[in-house]
């Protein structure tokens, strides 16, 4: 209950009385003060109790213990107790206080999600099924995109650290020396794609980059293909150099050259400039492979402006199947890294090195394999004739400046 004093006799409100409401709070007048003012009891109104465990204790009629071991789903909990807290929780509208939860068992329940571009289509199911996950698990996720500015790596892996998260999965792509050394001083599980070094508490998640390109170069030349071109990604990425070398080996598996590179920069503006470097070539190639799909679906676009008949004149495939790929036209053939699968071993290898109890000294390693997706993107090479050949001197129209930065 809480006190309220009469109001000022010169008020023209007039004073509550018995069972009516001040304010839109139900008031009871109790006595007078030595004043001679009334003083009001008010009934059913909690807002002046400070809202904690205490509280929630008090009218659950249990221990401030088993609120707090109820709230952070203990499973030792009494089913009817745990209940009995919930209903008053629910009641009350009250949140815990995660920081100090934090303080208290020494864990923030946060996982830290770093990708390099959140705009690149590839990785907006990566963080949808990190965070569906961490709803399931009782966690939640603080994603940062660091736009491969290492100020920004900086910062981002500062404010993970004040957040106190579990653990950090680095879905970058490229080897982050600034972030391994922030965040393993500090003993932060960490699980990377493809880079991460040989010591305990980091998880590395290796990509097949073979077994997916080795089918889309043996599909190409199921087809007839002997001129198969490759446009990478930036080369200062390993993932991007691991699918170059993948083609690389493949290509040689069947006994074809492949000296048809061009560098490309993971976008669409730069798969576009490398179709008109390709198809200026005085013996052009009739197959593209690409280090990702948003190189391929620019190829397909720089084609159309130049009368390039997919696939009949030049057959793309692509590489990640984004969810994009099946509605271009036609739609993309493309090599499959499921970006759903990735996020889950990524989640799982956080969710059991914090569960290890003591911290595992092992170094975990997982494999996510990737494979061709056939759509209508290729088909039977050109008989006896080049692709159609683009003039020197002519320019993709509406296309820009390939950007400096590169994604993935």
């Amino acid at each position: 209950m809480h006190r309220l004093e009469e109001p000022d006799r010169s008020s023209t409100d007039p004073a509550p009385q018995m069972g009516q409401t001040f304010a839109g709070i139900n008031v009871v007048p109790k006595r007078r003060n030595s004043y001679g003012k009334m003083l009001f009891v008010v009934k059913g109104f909690s807002a002046y109790r400070p809202m904690d465990i205490r509280e929630i204790a008090r009218r659950a009629k249990v221990s401030t213990a088993t609120v707090s071991r109820a709230i952070n789903h203990v499973p030792t909990v009494d089913a009817q107790l745990a209940k009995r807290v919930w209903k008053v929780v629910d009641e009350l509208g009250y949140y815990p206080n995660t920081q100090a939860r934090a303080l208290v068992l020494g864990r923030s329940r946060i996982f830290g999600l770093i990708v390099s571009e959140i705009t690149n289509p590839f990785f907006p199911e990566i963080v949808q099924t990190f965070e569906n996950l961490a709803v399931e698990n009782n966690y939640e996720i603080l994603v940062t995109s660091t736009v491969h500015d290492p100020k920004r790596m900086e910062s981002s892996v500062r404010r993970m650290i004040e957040r106190r998260v579990d653990g950090v999965a680095i879905l970058t792509f490229g080897m982050e020396d600034t972030l391994i050394e922030h965040l393993r001083f500090r003993k932060v599980p960490l699980v990377f794609v493809d880079v991460g070094p040989d010591v305990p508490g980091i998880a590395n998640i290796q990509i097949d980059y073979q077994h997916g390109i080795r089918q889309a170069v043996q599909h190409l030349a199921a087809l007839r293909h002997t001129r198969i071109a490759f446009i990478t990604g930036p080369l200062h990425l390993k993932s991007a150099l691991a699918r170059r070398d993948a083609f690389k080996v493949s290509m040689a598996e069947i006994g074809l050259s492949a000296d048809l590179i061009v560098v490309g920069d993971h976008r669409m503006e730069g798969g576009m400039q490398a179709l008109l470097q390709l198809h200026r070539l005085s013996n052009p190639p009739t197959a593209v492979l690409c280090s990702n799909d948003m190189t391929a679906i620019g190829v397909m676009r720089e084609a159309y402006d130049h009368n390039i008949k997919i696939p009949d004149d030049l057959s793309v495939v692509g590489f990640d199947d984004i969810r994009l790929a099946e509605f271009t036209i036609p739609p993309l053939t493309t090599v499959q890294m499921s970006q759903h699968e990735l996020a889950k071993i990524a989640f799982e290898a956080l969710l059991n090195e914090v569960a290890s109890e003591p911290p595992s000294s092992a170094h975990h390693k997982f494999e996510l394999k990737t494979s061709l997706v056939l759509r209508r993107s290729t088909a039977l090479a050109p008989a006896g004739r080049s692709p159609a050949m683009i003039p020197k001197g002519s320019r993709a129209s509406g296309s820009r400046k390939t950007p400096v930065s590169a994604s993935r």
